[in-house]
């Protein structure tokens, strides 16, 4: 099996673009589990955030497993195929797990070094393994990646300013600190930046949101003010700073719900919702600093060396996790050579049995014993070495010469890691 990822980010495509195939819990759902079950596809998992969509698989097959992937992101996101295609990127094998590694890092982010984006891939190790659409192979892509971002994180300063997309922002339309903000949303990204207004120094913090439960539960933890999404217009005039990031598909502020708020005062509206919650000519109310998505792009944490030095880690992680896999990849061979072997020596006692059926029980199981010791030694060295030599790039051609050197059967060397589907999983009910 193969790694495949399908994605579009702020790197291929603009905010606009981005925006038609943005995935909210349910869509993201819906995607994995289509993916999954379709025949090239073993495995799946969906990275879905504010600047970017990307599914992983695991396929047996390159081109059949990239069809089968574009064509279900395009049904589900509704983007015709021939304007997704060319924002598309595709990476394999190799190419994947390097990506992986990247994102996990923050070097693929919108804010280079960024922190969240660790929690993010964690998330979708987790909805994936939920739905169960998530196997040993991608387990082992995804558990890595995330110790790859533990480890530059560690060894590194990639994060030192403590930099999101969120942080980014704030900083853009002025800083917080001293000021009265207005949260509008109350999911991971709300949650983020509620818990930095208050670390950074703001007054108050009021989240809205149209399940109030849900803003009452945010303000609960981090000890704002909760109010229902309706009384967004008034709070807005008590607010010095808003920031939006609902998810919701639409315009949640207006440009008169933002002229209306200000009359002429600063306000500082962060927008980090995708598709976007603010409407854009907001940006031309008097005393309005208006942040958004593709305002941020390019923006970077850490220093130059930080990121020489992650680039670094992501390119021995990425060799280190290919040598573990091709070593890996020669053990069905390994174990279909054993079993053919315990299989002739049992025929081989089968055969001694009706040739001497008067051998007493202990000859004959000291016979058993001897024949499993000369196999045993005879494999050893073979089987042991093999292991060794296929951590090298070239490594897999030796699990293949093992193969026609003992005439193994192709079918019994599949059998011994053959995947096996599972049962779509139900998509209904919202994931929190």
């Amino acid at each position: 099996m193969s790694y495949l990822v399908v994605g579009i980010s702020h790197r291929s495509a603009e905010i606009s673009v981005l925006e038609r195939v943005a995935l909210d819990p349910e869509a993201a759902t819906k995607l994995a589990l289509a993916v999954q079950h379709t025949p090239a596809v073993t495995e799946s998992a969906v990275l879905a955030t504010c600047n970017r969509t990307e599914v992983y698989a695991n396929v047996d097959r390159f081109h059949a497993g990239m069809d089968e992937v574009t064509s279900i992101l395009s049904d589900i996101t509704g983007v015709p195929l021939l304007d997704l295609a060319e924002h598309l990127y595709v990476h394999f094998e190799e190419g994947a797990v390097a990506h992986l590694f990247q994102v996990a890092v923050g070097l693929d982010s919108m804010v280079v070094g960024e922190s969240q984006i660790l929690g993010q891939v964690k998330e979708s190790l987790r909805v994936g393994q939920d739905l169960e659409t998530i196997g040993t192979g991608l387990n082992a892509l995804f558990q890595h990646a995330l110790r790859v971002g533990k480890r530059a994180r560690a060894e590194t300063g990639i994060d030192s300013a403590g930099r999101s997309v969120v942080s980014a922002g704030l900083d853009a339309v002025g800083g917080f600190e001293g000021r009265r903000a207005l949260v509008v949303g109350a999911g991971s990204m709300a949650s983020l930046a509620a818990q930095t207004l208050l670390a950074g120094g703001a007054t108050n913090v009021t989240i809205a949101n149209r399940n109030f439960d849900r803003a009452t539960a945010l303000a609960d933890r981090i000890g704002g003010t909760a109010i229902p999404l309706a009384g967004v217009p008034d709070a807005m005039l008590e607010a010095d700073l808003v920031v939006s990031c609902t998810g919701a598909r639409g315009v949640v502020l207006t440009e008169e719900m933002v002229r209306n708020a200000t009359d002429g005062r600063p306000l500082g509206v962060l927008d980090v919702a995708l598709p976007r919650d603010v409407d854009a000519a907001a940006a031309r109310v008097p005393g309005v600093t208006l942040v958004t998505l593709a305002d941020l792009a390019g923006t970077a944490g850490g220093s130059e060396h930080d990121i020489d030095e992650v680039r670094r880690i992501v390119s021995e992680e990425t060799g280190a996790f290919e040598a573990t896999r091709r070593a890996a990849s020669v053990t069905p061979t390994v174990v279909a050579l054993r079993a053919m072997a315990s299989g002739l020596v049992e025929a081989e006692l089968a055969r001694l049995d009706r040739k001497l059926p008067d051998l007493a029980e202990a000859q004959r199981a000291e016979v058993a014993r001897t024949i499993h010791r000369v196999v045993e030694k005879v494999l050893h060295t073979p089987t042991v070495r093999v292991k060794e030599l296929a951590a090298d790039p070239g490594g897999p051609t030796y699990a293949d010469a093992l193969r026609e050197l003992f005439a193994l059967d192709p079918a019994a060397v599949d059998a011994v890691t053959a995947p096996k589907k599972t049962a779509p999983k139900s998509i209904g009910g919202e994931r929190a």
